[in-house]
């Protein structure tokens, strides 16, 4: 017997819970499912328990950079297992929660890996269920690399599962992942080396902020080696001996744990999308501007399954409005990206919104942009913090902020104040108008402006 439902969303996190919630309030009958603990990769395996992780690295920082003032007689030892149990305090109790929430709107949950059977059909288990839409929000996952012995790679999930932290780990790939990953380790005592294959690290942000920040991680005993191919990983015994090329040729090194950073995709494997002729190009949903499968119209997509520009929690968000809007009203919501923000929570963090230079260039539109070093600013002296820069895009003629980058203390927080202005298109003026807390780092904002 087919069970029948309004809905159907494969996936439990952000997205998706966003999506069952709008639509079982408005009297659907709707129905989630995931083959993992309930509450999807940000509570679970990404960013909350990696900020809660972060906070032990920037507690680390804090007083190293102070004993440099002899303000600290000795910087103190992170306790790892402290540090994990503290994180388990906020993840633990997720998916029973995230279970009875859906229990208290009227969903209903299931535990297993959904595939489809038709256009309008997918299986759990050995359950087969029929929805009039079906929202695909299964998140993402590593992106497989082409080396031999990558099944010796660690993922996100085992780096926040470790319950003993390994003397010396390398990361592969000096994206969001391998650098926060990175700053963690190292302050918590590891030997950490990163590899990228490419000649600079976190191609998503401004080259010159990137540069600083690589430069103080190198100071904080992280050490990133660029235009390194990895070819092979090999286990051998408790130990990996991770070869790769480029530079001065082929060479090695070992370490008691390889982590891949090196971005990750939608995750579709295993959902049998051909059956429900859901089409895939490049590794992406082919959808259209609604967030619909652009050759099924049952299905939609949200999150990071769907692809965005930014794969952030907050578009997560944003996806389940627009998909919400758009199941119960028809379609007309589309994601507007504009102006939203993303960090890089490295020691200090590097954040950023809007275009950056060379796209700006590229856009063939005219602006002026101030770029400037505060590390000799109050708000990086009181604290000894030597990395303080930004980068702020203008566009002549109509003073609308066109992008704005931070690195250094409070960047991730003062960034939201750039983007509050491109989300509500007001002019840069009302940044440089504003009242801010003194002293602080947003009263440093009118001095970053062109």
């Amino acid at each position: 017997m087919t069970a029948e439902y309004d809905l159907i969303v494969l996936g439990t996190g952000s997205a998706a819970t966003g999506i069952a919630s709008r639509c079982s309030g408005a009297g659907w009958k709707v129905a989630v499912c995931d083959p993992k603990p309930f509450g999807g990769t940000c509570p679970l395996r990404g960013c909350d328990p990696k900020k809660i992780l972060i906070a032990g690295a920037e507690a680390i920082d804090w007083v190293e950079r102070l004993r440099a003032k002899s303000i600290f007689a000795e910087t103190p030892e992170l306790d790892w297992a402290a540090l994990m149990r503290h994180k388990r305090a906020f993840t633990d109790p997720v998916p029973a929660a995230r279970e009875r929430s859906y229990a208290d709107k009227g969903i209903d949950a299931f535990s297993g890996a959904a595939r489809f059977v038709d256009r309008d059909r997918v299986r759990i288990g050995d359950h087969e269920f029929h929805a009039r839409h079906i929202v695909i929000a299964t998140g993402a996952e590593p992106a497989r690399i082409p080396i031999e012995g990558y099944e010796h790679l660690a993922t996100n999930e085992d780096f926040l599962a470790l319950e003993d932290l390994p003397k010396r780990i390398i990361l592969v790939g000096a994206g969001y992942i391998g650098l926060e990953f990175a700053t963690i380790a190292a302050a918590a005592g590891s030997k950490v080396t990163v590899l990228e294959m490419a000649s600079e690290a976190l191609r998503g942000f401004e080259p010159e902020l990137v540069r600083k920040v690589v430069a103080r991680l190198d100071r904080a005993g992280v050490r990133i080696l660029f235009e390194k191919m990895v070819t092979r990983i090999e286990k051998s015994g408790a130990a990996y001996r991770i070869s790769m090329a480029g530079g001065n040729g082929e060479s090695v090194l070992e370490a008691d744990f390889a982590v891949h950073g090196s971005g990750r995709v939608p995750a579709l494997e295993g959902l049998d999308l051909d059956r429900a002729d859901v089409k895939v190009e490049n590794g992406r949903l082919k959808l259209n501007e609604y967030l619909q499968s652009a050759t099924n119209s049952h299905v939609y997509a949200a999150g990071d399954a769907a692809a965005p520009p930014l794969p952030l929690t907050p578009v997560a968000a944003l996806h389940a409005r627009t998909v919400a809007a758009n199941l119960l009203e028809g379609n007309h919501a589309v994601p507007d990206y504009t102006g939203i923000p993303t960090a890089v929570f490295t020691t200090p963090p590097l954040a950023r919104v809007g275009l950056l230079e060379s796209e700006a260039e590229a856009s063939g539109r005219r602006y002026r942009v101030a770029t400037g070093d505060g590390s000799d600013w109050y708000t990086a002296t009181r604290i000894n913090e030597s990395c303080y820069a930004w980068k702020v895009l203008v566009e002549e003629g109509s003073d609308k902020l066109l992008g704005a980058h931070l690195t250094g203390p409070d960047a991730a927080e003062t960034i939201n104040l750039f983007a509050f202005v491109m989300q509500n298109d007001l002019p840069v003026e009302a940044l440089r108008a504003l009242t801010t807390t003194y002293p602080s780092a947003g009263s440093d904002l009118e001095y970053m402006i062109p």
